[in-house]
């Protein structure tokens, strides 16, 4: 692996959550990374999709990643999302980021205005190579319209700061192939949780996860067995928790996670910004289904 690879294992996309009024509730958002440290994850992304990041300012975003790394201090990598269809912009969210002390940055693909194989590889060294930290490339087409393909993967595992890949495209011969070609100079993190397993077991070394955001020990505790090659442990673990994981996605993330943290008592509204509002009354209702069968309400 390359030297600076960030984590191994169960790394949560963290909410941010949001008071009724729809400010930062910053007692809240501590309790939450309390609750991700003694359940024992392995790393925390602030101000990724789940976060809701493209509904903050550059100053709210910029707080919140301030306010996790100092909230953790050390305990585990703290992973800044900072990834735009504006490469500039970016760069100079992702240079305070590094300033602020992330270890790391997640980097989306440019969505909307999308671009080529050639501008992805373009943008993304033009981006690792000036700020000069560790990146995760994301890939998630069904949001942005984009596909990294094979190739691209291995002309951006040539450079030194892009050291992993959350892959959330649903394709597992994609992921198959990423490891086989890019071997150590490029991890791979499952980017959906009921893939973890399946990727793993492929060769990823870990996840970046919605469903930690409620269960952060089982997630950390699956991860870890995949790691230490216990394939019946994590098997059982998924099995088990395999629908909760999709319940998660009963409607557009981060509202079903949003609504379960809401259920379960860790935050005190389930707020979404605009354009996400809550959950219907009927996809709220078979959530609570599913938390009750989990007795997590």
């Amino acid at each position: 692996m390359k030297k600076d690879m960030i984590f191994t294992g169960a790394g949560t996309a963290l909410v941010t959550p949001f008071t009724p009024a729809g400010e930062i509730a910053w007692e809240e958002l501590e309790k939450l990374v309390d609750f991700q440290l003694e359940g024992g994850i392995d790393a925390i992304i602030a101000c990724g999709t789940t976060g809701e990041a493209a509904t903050m300012t550059a100053e709210e975003h910029l707080k919140v990643v301030d306010f996790i790394i100092k909230k953790v201090n050390g305990r585990v990598p703290v992973i800044a999302g900072t990834g735009s269809n504006d490469t500039a912009f970016c760069v100079e969210l992702s240079q305070e980021a590094k300033q602020l002390g992330a270890d790391g940055l997640l980097l989306v693909t440019p969505y909307y205005n999308k671009t080529s194989q050639k501008g992805l590889v373009e943008s993304f060294d033009y981006i690792a190579d000036t700020v000069k930290m560790p990146c995760i490339l994301y890939n998630v087409p069904s949001r942005t319209g984009c596909n990294i393909q094979i190739e691209t993967y291995c002309q951006l595992a040539k450079n030194p700061y892009v050291v992993a890949v959350k892959e959330a495209s649903g394709n597992a011969a994609l992921a198959a192939r990423i490891v086989a070609q890019c071997g150590d100079s490029l991890t791979v993190y499952s980017g959906e949780d009921n893939m973890t397993l399946s990727l793993m077991a492929l060769g990823g070394k870990g996840v970046i996860s919605v469903f930690s955001n409620a269960l952060p020990r089982q997630m950390h505790d699956l991860a870890a067995a995949m790691l230490n090659g216990d394939l019946d442990t994590a098997r059982a673990l998924n099995n088990q928790y395999l629908d909760l994981m999709d319940g998660f996605f009963l409607d557009v993330n981060p509202i079903p996670i949003k609504e379960a943290l809401y259920q379960m008592g860790l935050i005190g509204s389930n707020f979404c910004r605009l354009p996400l509002t809550t959950m219907t009354e009927a996809g709220a209702a078979k959530l609570t289904v599913l938390l009750k069968k989990h007795q997590l309400v």
